[in-house]
């Protein structure tokens, strides 16, 4: 259905409101600026600022035009104090680690009689930019977040200041964004790497795959901490052997690179490190149809400790997250912040949780074999 042009737009005003851009009482552009910036008629402006003057984003001022409404007075008709609404956004919903973080969050929230509205971004900035507008059209007393591909440029980052200016926490779970210095719970994934990797070559383990997703802060760290461990054993890394990856690309590449790499038989590695439990598992087919053995002649280690982990009849080595535990501590601070409304935030201060990471050792490692097919 191909959207009206009055109501394009009215979501264009919106949205420059909502990213700040437009700041309350600030004034929007005559009928003839926005005519010429949207390249629309005078009676189509009209229209969208008519509906924005009845739902209370704009007011109309007597010879002078067009301003922004101060929306937080409207929101807030019965008191701070008996509203008590949380978005809970994340990259994903239903799969993987996050039912489990939610689930921790909405435990503690619940039993402080918070509503809990979740969000997902799908790891996406226009979805996160869409769910971002939703959550600030509406009222909420803090947020918690999942940011989205956090490695790289956020072209979203206004509306998280505009969040803050409107004086509501937020704290960020798994990975944050880096120019906004937040309350974070995370773990310490450069560690989680090293761990991962160092794991492998204390078992003897030279020739090592590490497949990591370099759109999300874990990933790029994680990748650090793989670097690091082979830096101190001393052992040269073959380029070959790294290999990286976006959201876009995860159900594709790295089982294309695999590939890849299985057919060279001269070099074939002897271990793979993984972004996570999830890629571990597509990688098992990989290996499968190769007809390599795990551990006998590949050990293979994923990350988070997920479901998944034990879901193949191969039992994964794999890295502990904390799952439920950081649900509901980012619950309790989230709701510290609302409390005591804290308006500093810093990714290094005190209300940060940093998780260590903590190997699970199954089956999926053993120690390397030499040439002749023993231990080394």
């Amino acid at each position: 259905m191909m959207e009206t042009k009055y109501n394009f737009v009215k979501q264009q005003i919106k949205s420059k409101i909502l990213e700040g851009i437009v700041l309350p009482h600030g004034k929007i552009g005559s009928e003839n600026e926005l005519m010429k910036e949207y390249n629309v008629s005078r009676h189509t402006v009209r229209k969208a600022i008519d509906e924005l003057v009845n739902e209370g984003w704009v007011y109309r001022k007597q010879g002078a035009g067009t301003f922004c409404a101060d929306r937080t007075d409207q929101k807030n008709p019965i008191g701070k104090a008996q509203r008590k609404n949380i978005a809970l956004i994340t990259t994903y919903l239903s799969e993987y680690i996050f039912p489990s973080i939610i689930r921790g969050a909405e435990s503690i929230l619940s039993e402080h009689g918070y509503q809990v509205t979740i969000f997902s971004t799908n790891n996406n900035h226009e979805q996160e930019k869409r769910v971002l507008e939703a959550v600030l059209s509406q009222r909420f007393d803090g947020l918690i977040v999942e940011p989205t591909k956090s490695s790289i440029p956020n072209p979203n980052i206004n509306y998280y200041l505009n969040l803050e200016r409107q004086g509501i926490p937020y704290v960020m779970i798994n990975a944050y964004y880096e120019e906004l210095e937040p309350y974070f719970l995370g773990m310490d994934d450069v560690k989680g790497g090293y761990t991962q990797t160092k794991h492998l070559l204390d078992l003897g383990h030279e020739q090592i795959v590490g497949l990591f997703k370099n759109d999300d802060l874990q990933g790029a760290k994680r990748l650090k901490g793989f670097i690091k461990a082979h830096r101190e054993q001393g052992i040269a890394l073959n380029p070959q052997h790294i290999i990286t990856y976006t959201t876009e690309q995860k159900n594709a590449k790295p089982l294309e690179e695999l590939h890849r790499i299985f057919k060279d038989r001269s070099h074939r590695p002897t271990g793979i490190v993984c972004y996570n439990d999830e890629l571990a598992l597509k990688l098992l087919d990989v290996i499968r149809e190769f007809d390599i053995r795990v551990p006998e002649e590949l050990s293979v280690v994923g990350y988070d400790d997920s479901f998944l982990s034990v879901a193949s009849e191969v039992k994964l080595t794999t890295i502990q997250h904390p799952k439920v535990e950081m649900g509901i501590d980012a619950a309790k601070l989230i709701i510290s912040c609302i409390e005591q409304e804290r308006k500093d935030r810093s990714a290094d201060g005190e209300q940060s949780i940093i998780y260590e990471p903590k190997l699970v050792v199954r089956h999926s490692t053993a120690e390397a074999k030499s040439e002749k097919g023993v231990a080394k």
